[in-house]
């Protein structure tokens, strides 16, 4: 059975159109766009050779492909700074017969490769204005940088009534790309100093990441 993944491809948003095009040549179907800021330090950016800059985010559902992941390393030139990266979730199920097919129709062949995961996909729901606090308490434990996705809150009155306190309705979407084995200390370093009980009234949850492009920078950083 062919593995279902949701594709989360992140880059400047003077890419967005040209990322786009790639993905529809590929016969890629339904791709969201969605816009974002990054989150990295000064310093960060200089290691890099990058300027802050908005973001834009791109979302698919389409069959685990390692093979089309090393194609967009290469044909998107992910391996640059500046570029962009590219990770998959697995997903467990998509209802509806007919829209499975319509958003599984790419014609490669499924593969079984299977490897342990080496990175997560954190994902942080915090008041808006509270990303800085956020970032300082994920680098504190190793993180490096992050995208930022402006959101709205719904049924803030049951949240209210859960946690005893008062939750802003403007939200913000943290997605920071960890390394699997720093995800229990990144996340507890969230947790204690921007979580739920703090201004932040942050929730942070995982999830795991079965292929990523556009992370060499880091790879060669761990290697020395």
């Amino acid at each position: 059975m062919r593995e279902t993944v949701l594709s989360i491809m992140i880059t400047d948003r003077d890419y967005e159109e040209e990322f786009a095009a790639w993905h529809q040549e590929k016969g890629i179907p339904l791709v969201l766009t969605v816009l974002g800021e990054g989150t990295a330090t000064t310093e960060i950016l200089d290691y890099l050779g990058l300027e802050a800059s908005e973001k834009a985010v791109l979302l698919c559902i389409m069959p685990r492909s390692p093979r089309l992941v090393r194609q967009a390393e290469k044909e998107l030139w992910l391996d640059l700074p500046g570029r962009g990266i590219l990770l998959t979730v697995p997903l467990s199920s998509i209802c509806e017969n007919a829209a499975k097919g319509y958003l599984m129709r790419h014609k490669e062949e499924a593969t079984m490769e299977t490897k342990e995961a080496t990175y997560e996909l954190l994902i942080v729901i915090t008041n808006q204005g509270h990303t800085d606090l956020v970032m300082e308490a994920a680098r504190s434990a190793g993180a490096t940088g992050g995208t930022t996705i402006h959101a709205k809150g719904i049924g803030m009155d049951e949240a209210q009534k859960f946690f005893g306190i008062s939750i802003a309705a403007e939200r913000e979407l943290v997605f920071i790309l960890v390394r699997s084995e720093k995800r229990r200390a990144i996340m507890k370093a969230i947790m204690c100093q921007a979580g739920v009980q703090s201004e932040a009234q942050s929730v942070v949850f995982s999830l795991p990441v079965c292929d990523v492009a556009g992370l060499r920078h880091l790879d060669d950083e761990d290697a020395e």
